[in-house]
């Protein structure tokens, strides 16, 4: 069952190496993240989950030890999902199939991991995409939450994409609204507010963490969690909400 959940943005930004010069703008939003990350660790969970969106390529199951990278924005700078397994004795043959890498979000998750030095459990990746429907979402979280006796999640997506003018979606005036009944919603681990997210209107307003939140909601559902709201902004336009569950 579900323990504990966090949930973070997931701009390649929030990894100091991408951001270089403009990194201290979103200090608060990294602290915040360390601080999600170890209500994580204190529910001693069985298992780490990451969910975030992905395109086709993405979506599915990441294992443990899966690299991710961030040379699509200008840095040779690689990471790992949680320490790699370990090769099986008596592999004495090489694995020539091609390593599937880690989608943005989840490459995102984890450098968070690799900062925060996480070792309270085996992780591990799952990629979701955003056309995924409210109802199928949760059905993904009601089946990893039944992964283990203890489940954790941590949930990678941004809220939408057009709160100003130089807003990678432009200015949208329904953009704020949508973006505080998602914060208030994740403050307030409200699982039914966070299953009535309009599906269409997030997919216009660029918002990277409708599915992923659904995903949690389903999870969630008979894990009586208490929410705690850790960050709330909208740096570069883009609405980055920050969460701990337990």
């Amino acid at each position: 069952m579900l323990v504990a959940a966090a949930v973070c943005p997931c701009p390649p930004l929030l990894v100091p190496e991408v951001a270089a010069g403009a990194a201290p703008e979103l200090d608060a939003a990294r602290a915040a993240c360390s601080d999600a990350v170890a209500v994580l660790a204190a529910a001693r969970p069985d298992r780490l989950v990451v969910v975030g969106l992905a395109e086709r390529d993405g979506r599915g199951p990441h294992p443990q030890g899966s690299r991710g990278s961030f040379r699509g924005f200008g840095v040779p700078f690689d990471v790992r999902l949680g320490r790699s397994e370990p090769e099986p004795q008596g592999a004495d043959q090489p694995d020539d199939r091609p390593e599937r890498e880690l989608p943005p979000s989840l490459a995102v998750a984890a450098w968070l991991l690799e900062r925060t030095a996480w070792s309270a459990s085996p992780v591990e990746g799952l990629g979701v995409g955003e056309p995924l429907a409210a109802e199928q979402c949760a059905q993904v979280g009601r089946d990893l939450a039944a992964h283990a006796e203890r489940v954790a999640l941590l949930v990678m997506g941004d809220a939408s994409a057009c709160r100003t003018l130089k807003a990678p979606g432009y200015l949208d005036e329904r953009a704020a609204g949508f973006d505080a009944e998602a914060a208030r919603a994740l403050g307030a681990a409200d699982v039914a507010a966070l299953m009535a997210l309009d599906v269409r209107l997030a997919a216009e307003l660029q918002v990277a963490g409708r599915a992923p939140w659904q995903v949690l909601a389903g999870a969630a559902e008979d894990a009586s969690l208490r929410g705690q709201l850790l960050y709330d902004d909208a740096p570069y336009g883009v609405g980055y909400l920050v969460a701990a569950w337990s």
